[in-house]
């Protein structure tokens, strides 16, 4: 706020200023009589397409800027495509085709000799297709590259990789049920498209568990084909000679099968209410839904401004009559959503308190009969036009967005000139247009409403709208197998950490602990300084309190209840959190070396890698389903790694921790200072200031406060 301080006075004083000095002659006194110059014409620099004999279609934009060169492949097929008893798959398919390497190079091995040259290649699955991208620096081209290539049509999809890109799913299922927005966007797409419809399923535990590395490599013998692939290069080269180069990289690889073509019926859901019961929310997350259209609709312009001016942007009548005037929306939008080569969905949607529930619904309705009874106003045409051309050059403001625009217009068969005549499609859009769209394409009797919120708090029931269907979003559990069996190297590395640590009886003694500790976080803001006090009572007791610039919190976990107080009051934490927390416990070195001979874990040794100057050996570890693996100093027994999959804000990632600062607490080896990565990202760094083994408890801490419970943020 302080470096905003300056800006603010300085505008504060030149509006002081201009509200005193008289108006120059022939200066406008009404911001209304400012004339908008006309926009510039937009033409930006098309890229070079280039098609192959066996299929395969280039792009090559030039962009001197920078010394830097990218590129990515487009291959039809995605995971609208897969099989409906292994939903996942292309998922699963674009995380191991990077991290499981190639015929020559392991994803290990490829990350190093990526970092090296400060190069990425990466690979994922998208909905409709399956993408290979890259970026380096002008000089090292010919090395990514050939990287690219090799990853393209050499994959290894190597089996020990398999379960981590597995996991991330199954936690993304487990958690998926947490946040009332992300049930409301998912529920809402059932409704439209049909639960069972490509564009609308789910993975679940089973479809996951079905995925095999053979599955991966049918998956890329079946799709990654010249002729089924789009490739753009954008950046810093010369483009005869880059043409030349991807000719020769690409001119002899055969044609195969063509991609087939999806077939989907579509049609408008069952009109009606639907509602989803949560009841540790205070809000209620509202869907109104039924079919949209294509963006090669004629009438693609007049949405795109009906969208903007009813329910896109701050200046809407959503935003203005529901949000600002009546003070019931947290957000609201409305749109009539339009797809490349299917059916958008018309949306409309908002969060409202729950108290409002059935008011808000009533606005919604009362905006919808507002666009037959009051059409929009030759200002609000004009301001939505206004809105939509100022801001579209920021949508494709460097070459590489335009490189993929394009090729989005190759990938689904539209006009090369496509975004061109997006300009000049608005500008002509008029009332009438507008009017009409309104008519053709919103439909008050096809909708489906769709609520998510606690019934009891609602102030009317939702009956009052029609019979109510509730929506079961059960997740179905998880086929649970027995983890397989320790190897013998396994058991013997375990004893190693166990020694490292202060031996068997050491070990077993330790009933809890009690640290202080300073938490160093990185954030969006910068580096965060936190003071935090932490007791772990074995097996599965936690207790934390921590004070940060925000004030003064606390965190209880046990196997029976999960609670986090703040200034606000007390509130439950979601069952996934709390799952979270309890599977960290499992996964730390002194829970696991208490149940070294429990049957339900499993050791098994992986091999080794550097850790700093250290050969370190390297140890699975399955907890009980939780699983950890750790990088050992074979001559200490001490761990110098651990990385694991773990949820954080931005979702499920590998988690890497450094332990370092090794010191003896009443014979027991403890690392005074850990490191947290998350995805290549350091998120934490944690040094331990006191530290207490077995202290005496005071089991108030893990009582629940009797208070009113917090509300929750609005947004």
């Amino acid at each position: 706020m302080k470096m905003l301080r300056p800006y603010i006075s300085g505008l504060a004083v030149a509006l002081i200023l201009l509200s005193v000095a008289p108006a120059a002659s022939g200066q406008a006194t009404d911001w209304r009589k400012i004339k908008k110059p006309p926009l510039p014409a937009f033409h930006p620099q098309q890229p070079h397409r280039v098609e192959l004999p066996n299929g395969m279609v280039i792009f090559l934009q030039e962009d001197h800027e920078l010394p830097l060169i990218g590129g990515v492949a487009f291959i039809r097929g995605g995971s609208r495509e897969e099989p409906s008893g292994k939903v996942g798959l292309v998922n699963t398919f674009g995380q191991v085709w990077r991290t499981g390497g190639t015929k020559s190079k392991t994803g290990d091995e490829l990350d190093d000799y990526l970092e090296a040259r400060a190069a990425t290649v990466e690979t994922a699955g998208q909905l409709a297709m399956t993408t290979v991208s890259f970026s380096c620096l002008k000089d090292d081209f010919a090395d990514v590259f050939k990287v690219f290539v090799e990853l393209l049509r050499e994959p290894e999809f190597r089996e020990e990789k398999m379960p981590l890109a597995k996991n991330q799913l199954t936690t993304t299922i487990a958690r998926r049920n947490d946040d009332s927005l992300e049930i409301a966007r998912r529920e809402a797409m059932k409704l439209a498209y049909g639960a069972d419809s490509p564009y609308a399923r789910v993975p679940e535990y089973a479809t996951v568990a079905a995925i095999t590395r053979e599955d991966l490599l049918n998956w890329h013998h079946a799709h990654v084909h010249p002729n089924n692939m789009i490739v753009g290069v954008v950046g810093d080269f010369d483009p005869q000679a880059m043409e030349a180069g991807l000719k020769e990289a690409f001119a002899a690889w055969p044609k195969g099968p063509a991609a087939k073509k999806v077939e989907v019926a579509f049609q408008n859901p069952q009109s009606g209410v639907y509602f989803v019961q949560k009841d540790d929310v205070n809000q209620s997350a509202i869907r109104m839904v039924h079919l949209g259209t294509t963006r090669d609709n004629p009438d693609y312009y007049a949405i795109e401004v009906l969208n903007e001016f009813f329910g896109g942007a701050m200046s809407s009548r959503l935003f203005s009559n529901i949000r600002s005037k009546k003070g019931l929306a947290y957000y609201v939008f409305g749109t009539i959503g339009t797809q490349f080569d299917h059916p958008g969905v018309f949306q409309m949607g908002m969060g409202t308190k729950s108290e409002a529930t059935a008011a808000a619904i009533d606005a919604l309705y009362e905006e919808l009969d507002g666009l037959e009874k009051s059409p929009a106003t030759p200002e609000e045409l004009q301001r939505a036009k206004d809105s939509i051309l100022n801001s579209f050059i920021f949508r494709f403001d460097s070459k590489e967005k335009v490189l993929r625009e394009r090729m989005a217009y190759e990938f689904y068969g539209y006009p090369a000139d496509f975004l061109e005549r997006y300009r000049a499609g608005i500008e002509k859009v008029t009332q009438e247009d507008v009017a009409r769209v309104a008519r053709g394409y919103i439909h008050k009797d096809k909708l489906a409403i769709l609520v998510v919120g606690k019934a009891s708090d609602f102030d009317r029931p939702l009956s009052a709208f029609g019979p109510v269907t509730p929506v079961d979003i059960t997740i179905p559990e998880a086929t649970k197998k027995a983890p397989g069996a320790s190897d013998a190297e396994g058991r013997a590395l375990l004893a190693k950490v166990i020694e490292g640590l202060g031996g068997e009886a050491k070990v077993r003694s330790i009933r809890s602990i009690r640290q202080k500790v300073t938490i160093l976080a990185n954030t969006p803001q910068g580096e965060m300084s936190i003071q935090a006090a932490q007791l772990v009572v074995f097996p599965d007791r936690l207790w934390q309190e921590m004070v940060t610039p925000m004030g003064e919190m606390s965190m209880v976990v046990s196997a029976e209840a999960a609670f986090m107080t703040t200034p606000a009051g007390t509130q439950p934490l979601p069952a996934s959190q709390k799952e979270e927390v309890l599977t960290e416990l499992k996964r730390s070195s002194l829970y696991v070396a208490q149940h070294a001979d429990d049957p339900k874990f499993t050791f098994s040794a992986a091999g080794s890698e550097k850790v700093g100057e250290v050969e370190a050996r390297i140890l699975d570890v399955n907890a009980d389903g939780a699983t950890v693996r750790w990088f050992i100093d074979p001559q200490t027994g001490r761990i110098l790694r651990s990385s694991a999959r773990t949820m954080g804000v931005a979702g499920p990632a590998e988690s890497v921790t450094d332990y370092a600062d090794w010191k003896t607490v009443e014979g027991v080896a403890i690392p005074f200072s850990q490191t947290r990565t998350r995805g290549g990202e350091k998120e934490t760094s944690v040094t331990i200031q006191e530290l207490v083994i077995n202290p005496d408890l005071d089991p108030k801490l893990f009582e629940q406060p009797a208070e009113k419970a917090a509300e929750k943020p609005t947004q």
